[in-house]
């Protein structure tokens, strides 16, 4: 679970993506990086599965925050039980604050890539599990 001054940044980091002028819509990057990164025993394994889903949709398939958004749509529509994720020690060594720390452009869009990249390593072991799961789940634009 989030500090209450990581859960503040991300309020802030949250205004900023949401008035993105990018149609790619980046703020939905870092809601997946950020949970990811946040999670504990106690998240949900619905949350996190949906948060690595993201990362790996991102950075493995090349998708935009927008259809990441659409296929964490799509994937909602179905029941699953979803996995228990283990929880890797170290979540990646870019935060939210240090994405906090670049001036808003193209220096802050880049390093919530980084970011994403950075939470997604520290889940390497998560990796084959998160792409079996997606080949299972029937998601349209998997298929190729």
């Amino acid at each position: 679970m989030p500090s209450e001054k990581e859960r503040n940044a991300y309020n802030e980091l949250s205004f900023y993506t949401l008035s993105h002028q990018s149609p790619s819509f980046i703020h939905q990057l870092i809601v997946d990086a950020f949970a990811a990164q946040c999670a504990d025993e106690q998240t949900k394994p619905i949350s996190i599965t949906f948060a690595l889903i993201g990362l790996y949709l991102h950075l493995e398939k090349g998708f935009t925050g927008k259809e990441v958004q659409r296929a964490h749509m799509e994937l909602a529509k179905k029941k699953h039980v979803w996995p228990k994720i283990p929880l890797p020690k170290q979540r990646g060594k870019i935060t939210i604050f240090s994405v906090l720390q670049e001036p808003d452009g193209s220096k802050r869009d880049a390093i919530i890539e980084c970011w994403c990249e950075s939470v997604w390593e520290a889940y390497k072991d998560a990796h084959e599990q998160i792409a079996d799961l997606l080949k299972k789940s029937g998601l349209k634009k998997l298929s190729s």
